[in-house]
């Protein structure tokens, strides 16, 4: 069985069909691109697969699980990570505490060990934090620990934000267009730790990008919505060449 599985899924906002009947599996491992123009649906399949919204109609399966009807912390706790399309970090704490506060997600100490500070306590706080900092080192953000968020230059916050999200220890990532707002030597590096952070964790990932510079040049395989509905699905080459794709999105066959 697939890791995600999608069937016959969609979302209505009263007459406004945001998603429509959509079929789509990831597998293990796998590195997919989700494009389609502004307001095909994108965003709206992340935030039904991490039951920010519950679907209309339809099943979203995540490993055996059935995640309609789930709350986004009861999904986060089964493996699913994501980032926002816009920003969303806790401006005003340090940037090692936005990565420990996701790492208490799997924490075993409970509220009164951590009033009493308890032996146990103090032994798992220091383990998060040496796993905090281990996950800052990866994204090159160790030495900018103890600098509050809101006082990164936008790439390094957008470097934090999948920072925290690897902090919940997801087996399948979503990121809402993670480099949005980058200029193109930030996009390449990013675009770099993103496919080594899926090899050394073993992660798959789902990828909502506008950059196709950065779909073409990492995504295995892409997935096209156009008003809700998916209108293409295959590798790279294959999409670049696909005449609805170009009348919906691309505009003219990429080189």
């Amino acid at each position: 069985m697939s890791l995600l599985e999608i069937k016959n899924c969609s979302m209505h906002f009263g007459g406004l069909k945001a998603v429509e009947g959509l079929d789509m599996s990831l597998e293990k491992g796998e590195l997919v691109g989700l494009i389609g123009p502004n307001g095909a649906g994108k965003t709206t399949l992340f935030n039904l697969i991490t039951g920010v919204y519950y679907p209309t109609a339809g099943e979203i399966i995540f490993q055996d699980k059935k995640l309609n009807g789930k709350k986004p912390y009861q999904i986060t706790s089964y493996g699913i990570g994501r980032t926002f399309q816009n920003i969303r970090l806790f401006q005003n704490l340090t940037v090692l505490d936005n990565v420990k506060t996701a790492c208490h997600l799997h924490s075993k100490e409970g509220m009164f060990s951590s009033v009493v500070r308890s032996r146990r306590f103090e032994g798992e706080e220091n383990e998060l934090t040496g796993r905090s900092v281990n996950l800052l080192e990866i994204f090159g953000l160790d030495l900018l620990k103890d600098e509050k968020a809101n006082n990164l230059p936008y790439g390094q916050q957008r470097r934090l934000e999948i920072a925290r999200a690897m902090a919940t220890e997801p087996k399948l990532l979503l990121l809402d267009e993670p480099t949005a707002g980058m200029n193109p030597h930030e996009t390449q590096d990013l675009t770099n730790l993103i496919k080594e952070v899926k090899r050394n964790f073993e992660l798959t990932i789902l990828l909502i990008e506008h950059d196709m510079r950065v779909v073409m040049g990492c995504c295995e395989r892409i997935v096209v919505l156009d008003y809700g509905v998916k209108i293409a699905e295959g590798p790279p080459e294959k999409i670049k060449k696909d005449p609805k794709v170009i009348e919906a999105y691309l505009g003219e066959e990429m080189t």
